[in-house]
């Protein structure tokens, strides 16, 4: 009797957390522009409709731009960071991921905050390139525990064995430890781009011109709300879903 209970207790929190995901998916193909049920038909227009809007093409292609390039910078300076920190010893290696570690922990609103203080004291207009930026301050932690788990289970002998045949570091990154850390790489990527395609906080404060998704929904709200919206939130949960399951799929990998 207590294990049905339980499972029933778990099973009602996961349906709470879930219902409004699912709701919003449900009323992206409603055909009634009224979120209420019972619904009258199912239909595609309000993902039509999304298509057809004039800011839809520049804020995905925002939204593209700053995704892939944090995902691409944030894996590859994430990594050096980890290969650096899984050389310390265990009490310095700690101090080292808490301080890479603190971007993560700050609420979204303090960092969006700080970065635009310190944009504005050095001059720098706000563009793409500084959302990309603010972005990699707090993805770059999550690679940097990722690849960093994956790195206490790496065996250097291999690479020690490697240097002792005469492979330069290079030469040992590419044929030795980068297969074997691959499908965590690749996990570490996704999971920071989802991380990014999601943020709406720093991207408000910094993007100065322009939306990316999450921002256009914020600027579709303020008009009303109708299915489209949904739509769009559709699509955003989709690639953050896909991006999260197929991270954590690729992480339990091992070459």
């Amino acid at each position: 009797m207590r294990k049905i209970l339980s499972t029933a207790f778990g099973l009602a929190i996961v349906a709470f957390m879930l219902a409004p995901l699912a709701l919003v998916v449900l009323f992206s193909f409603g055909k009634s522009a009224l979120m209420t049920f019972p619904m009258t038909g199912l239909t595609l227009d309000w993902y039509r409709a999304l298509l057809s809007r004039d800011d839809f093409a520049g804020a995905l292609a925002n939204s593209l731009i700053i995704t892939g390039t944090v995902g691409l910078v944030a894996t590859a300076i994430g990594t050096l960071a980890a290969m650096f920190i899984a050389r310390l010893r265990p009490a310095r290696s700690a101090t080292a991921i808490f301080l890479f570690g603190l971007p993560m922990m700050m609420p979204p609103l303090v960092l969006a905050l700080a970065i635009l203080s310190l944009f504005a004291m050095v001059g720098v207009k706000l563009s793409l390139v500084t959302v990309i930026l603010a972005h990699l301050t707090f993805t770059m932690p999550f690679v940097i525990l990722i690849v960093s788990a994956r790195l206490r289970d790496f065996n250097p002998a291999m690479v020690d064995s490697a240097r002792d045949l005469g492979a330069g570091p290079w030469t040992v990154f590419r044929t030795v430890t980068f297969p074997i850390i691959r499908p965590t790489l690749f996990g570490a990527a996704l999971i920071a781009m989802s991380l990014s395609l999601d943020d709406f906080v720093i991207t408000f404060f910094l993007i100065g011109g322009g939306n990316t998704l999450p921002t256009l929904v914020w600027g579709m709200l303020r008009t009303g709300i109708d299915p489209s919206i949904n739509a769009l939130g559709t699509l955003i949960v989709t690639f953050t879903v896909g991006a999260a399951a197929l991270a954590l799929w690729l992480t339990r990998q091992r070459a």
